[in-house]
């Protein structure tokens, strides 16, 4: 068999494969007895079937086009082969199926295009000494008093108060009915629209802005039991109820009683109340322990986030669309499992209609991963980074014990955990390699946020001009 290869776009080799005639008419009349012996034909049995009555009752077309599949695929299989090529995913036919039934004629060679996915090539220009700026994020100890905060209020005992308004912080228990507010030009006449559960009895609400639609709290700010009030409020946009997103309504409110919360004292006996600490000092001490941690770790992966967006730059691979295509439905299944862990029916969101489209948003987050992935380990393989066994285990075994009821697949959670440990340490020896530059929190947030409605300048070409309101 005569194969010729060549390169194409996309990490695909092209093959011209040539069949040899003996094997085109070979192929052909097997395919003849195969179906003389399967074909039904009237006044004669399986295998029976004169060869010019088959042909006239399938058809050579029909014949040629069975007999074609099979060279073709057998051709294409010999080819990779024959070549060793390191085929990834389905081999695609580049020359027209109608064009090959037409010019194959048993008996003679065959000659047609068919095209292969291979692992791509990866070119990292650069991956030592990269200069990279990422977001400090600080340890706040005010952390830890809006925790000890929360704890309170929701320890607090209601007393009721009598001899004062309502005001900003007490619990209000009011009787509360509302309606959409007419709009100019309505109707005078019409009753108004009430809202749909927009109404209830002995209802507590803490008068705090957020705690309900925006004006409901500050209408209900200085009123006194027994009264009652019109109280203008506003639906914001967007809302749960579309219906009412952005709506103006109206709220007769009647407040029936006022309570304040008495906290509890914050002291030792509180901390045993809602921790495992008997001392508020211990208490304290581990909040502030966990926040200290949990900067570091966003301040870590803001540092791995800002390495491998800039290690990008210096690579250069050509992706094959098999791996995008596999990786496409890795995202799928990850927010399918996602979705159903959240209790949400899977069939119901992902439609037929909705999966291509969801295929297409979340092809450029594939792409993203593939050039990390691939980014990693060419520097691995570059500086001979490994895991040992011995690593891996220790990871898993931590892991098991951690969750020692559930029902873990050993051999899926190690190939896990050893990529994990792998890209942790990549990662570590990149950084270690590289000048980090640690910055404000929320400063390169603000600084993409200019640049990109930074206005156009004078000196801007048409041409530039033109590509950034097609965006092409």
């Amino acid at each position: 068999m005569k194969v010729t290869q060549e390169k194409l776009p996309a990490s695909q080799i092209g093959l011209e494969i040539e069949i040899t005639p003996e094997i085109t008419q070979k192929t052909y009349e097997q395919v003849i007895k195969n179906l003389s012996s399967t074909v039904n034909i009237p006044g004669f049995r399986k295998g029976k079937v004169p060869r010019n009555v088959l042909l006239q009752r399938l058809g050579t077309t029909r014949v040629k086009a069975a007999a074609l599949e099979e060279l073709l695929q057998d051709g294409i299989e010999q080819a990779i082969k024959q070549e060793s090529i390191p085929a990834i995913g389905q081999p695609q036919l580049r020359s027209s199926f109608d064009d090959l039934i037409n010019n194959y004629e048993p008996g003679k060679p065959l000659t047609f295009t068919a095209a292969v996915d291979v692992e791509p090539e990866v070119n990292l220009t650069k991956y030592t000494g990269l200069e990279i700026k990422a977001e400090e994020i600080q340890y706040n100890p005010a952390q830890v008093d809006d925790v000890l905060d929360k704890e309170r209020q929701q320890l607090a005992t209601l007393i009721p108060v009598e001899g004062r308004s309502a005001q900003l912080g007490d619990v209000a228990v009011v009787d509360f009915k509302g309606v959409i507010a007419k709009a100019e030009g309505d109707d005078e006449n019409t009753e108004p629209e009430p809202i749909p559960g927009g109404e209830g009895t002995d209802f507590q609400v803490e008068l705090e802005e957020d705690k309900f639609i925006p004006g409901f709290v500050t209408g209900i700010v200085g009123m006194n039991p027994g009264e009652t009030r019109e109280v203008s409020a506003q639906f914001p946009d967007p809302y749960a109820n579309q219906e009412l997103a952005g709506k103006p309504a109206i709220f007769t409110v009647t407040l029936k009683e006022i309570k304040e919360k008495e906290l509890p004292e914050l002291n030792d006996d509180f901390a045993q109340d809602v921790s495992d600490f008997e001392t508020l000092e211990a208490l304290r001490a581990s909040l502030a322990e966990r926040y200290q941690k949990e900067a570091e770790d966003k301040t870590k992966a803001n540092k791995q986030e800002a390495l491998l967006a800039e290690i990008l730059k210096h690579l250069e691979v050509d992706l094959p669309e098999t791996l995008i295509d596999k990786e496409v439905d890795a995202i799928i299944s990850q927010t399918a499992m996602r979705l159903a862990q959240q209790g949400m029916d899977v069939r119901k969101i992902f439609t037929q209609d909705i999966i291509p489209q969801f295929r297409e948003r979340s092809r450029p987050e594939a792409v993203e991963r593939i050039k990390r992935s691939l980014a990693l380990q060419e520097v691995a393989k570059r500086e001979s980074i490994e895991v040992t066994a011995a690593e891996v285990q220790a990871r898993v075994t931590e892991l098991i014990q951690q969750y020692p009821d559930e029902d873990i697949d050993q051999d899926r959670l190690q190939a896990v955990v050893e990529n994990e440990l792998r890209s942790e340490k990549i990662i570590d020896w990149l950084l270690a390699n590289s000048t980090v530059e640690l910055v404000p929190e929320g400063s390169l947030t603000q600084q993409e946020e200019a640049e990109t409605t930074a206005p156009e300048t004078e000196a801007q070409t048409p041409e530039a001009a033109a590509e950034s309101t097609t965006g092409e």
